[in-house]
C-alpha cells in the first residue's frame, strides 16, 4: 500500500505556472509508475500524465501536451507536475496515483493508490 499526499495547487490567471508535487510513503517508490489525474465537475476522472518507475518513460493526455511536463525524484519519494500556459479548461481537482505497473498507463484501474487530490483553479 502506498500513501499519497498532493500539494502546490491554487488559483493563477490564464497563460500562468503551477507546480503540484506529491509525497509517496509506503512501497519502495522507484518500483512502480505514478500518474496525475484529473476531474472537473461534471466530468470522469481522466489521466493527465504518466511516468515510469525511472523516470525514463512519460505519457501524456494529448490536451496537456507540451505544456505540462510530469518528473519524479526517487530520492525523495516524490512525483511532480509543472503545468504551464495554463487554461480555464484545466480547472479541475487534481490527484496523484501510484500503478499496480512499473510502466505508465492511461487505464485509471491500473492505478491502485491514490491522494486526496489538490485543486487548481485558473482564471479567465
Amino acid at each position: 500500500q502506498v500513501q499519497l499526499v498532493e500539494s502546490g495547487g491554487g488559483l493563477v490567471q490564464t497563460g500562468g505556472s503551477l507546480r503540484l508535487s506529491c509525497a509517496a510513503s509506503g512501497r519502495t517508490f522507484s518500483s512502480y509508475a505514478m500518474g496525475w489525474f484529473r476531474s472537473a465537475p461534471g466530468k470522469q476522472r481522466a489521466v493527465v500524465a504518466g511516468i515510469s518507475w525511472s523516470g525514463g518513460r512519460t505519457y501524456y493526455a494529448d490536451s496537456v501536451k507540451g505544456r505540462f511536463t510530469i518528473s519524479r525524484d526517487n530520492a525523495k519519494n516524490t512525483v511532480y507536475l509543472q503545468m504551464n500556459s495554463l487554461k480555464p479548461e484545466d480547472t479541475a481537482v487534481y490527484y496523484c496515483a501510484a500503478s499496480r505497473s512499473a510502466w505508465p498507463t492511461a487505464i485509471i484501474n491500473e492505478y491502485t493508490d491514490w491522494g486526496q487530490g489538490t485543486q487548481v483553479t485558473v482564471s479567465s
